[in-house]
């Protein structure tokens, strides 16, 4: 009943954004919308839900509040009719303080000055991205009851992770093992 209720929200999700595109074309306003869909976590486990029912995360390690690749990495869906690049995937590695300043390019603002983002814009729109992230940071401070904290910092193709103070830094080659199986 728990998964009947999730895939069922997902089905209901995927035709209220129908709708939204539908009802944008109609009032011809799709031309100039750009639309980003995307999660701020991997799958799940909260309300009996079970993270591994839908593989939802491609058997990624992890997931939500993990920082293992299950529980931060996730897709992400732009489409802004004519600009976009239909069906082309990237790799480019962003963080959601990225998209702040990607709605500011798209908006023709200036970036406020206290963001650490980067517009990932011309990524989407084919071109190459003027200054990418030279690394990535993660911080999860867990909830009182659950003393301690979890780090991640990704710098290319190299991830470190670490779970509270005292525990060792892992390190993982996500070229080679996305998955994050083999600590190196």
């Amino acid at each position: 009943e728990v998964e009947r209720r999730h895939a069922s929200r997902i089905s209901m999700l995927d035709e209220q954004i129908q709708r939204l595109l539908d009802r944008l074309e109609e009032a011809g306003e799709l031309d100039n919308t750009f639309v980003l869909f995307t999660s701020d976590n991997g799958p799940h486990r909260e309300n009996n839900h079970d993270q591994t029912f839908f593989n939802s995360s491609k058997d990624l390690k992890g997931y939500k509040r993990d920082l293992y690749e299950g529980g931060i990495r996730v897709p992400c869906i732009a489409y802004w009719k004519g600009r976009t690049r239909a069906g082309e995937v990237s790799d480019f590695n962003a963080a959601f303080y990225d998209v702040m300043p990607t709605l500011a390019e798209v908006a023709g603002i200036a970036t406020p000055e206290q963001s650490d983002g980067v517009s990932f814009l011309p990524e989407l729109l084919g071109k190459q991205v003027a200054e990418p992230h030279q690394h990535l940071y993660w911080e999860i401070q867990l909830p009182s009851g659950r003393k301690g904290f979890r780090q991640a910092a990704r710098m290319g193709r190299w991830k470190a992770v670490r779970y509270g103070k005292g525990n060792a830094t892992q390190l993982y080659d996500l070229e080679a093992d996305p998955h994050e199986k083999k600590n190196v």
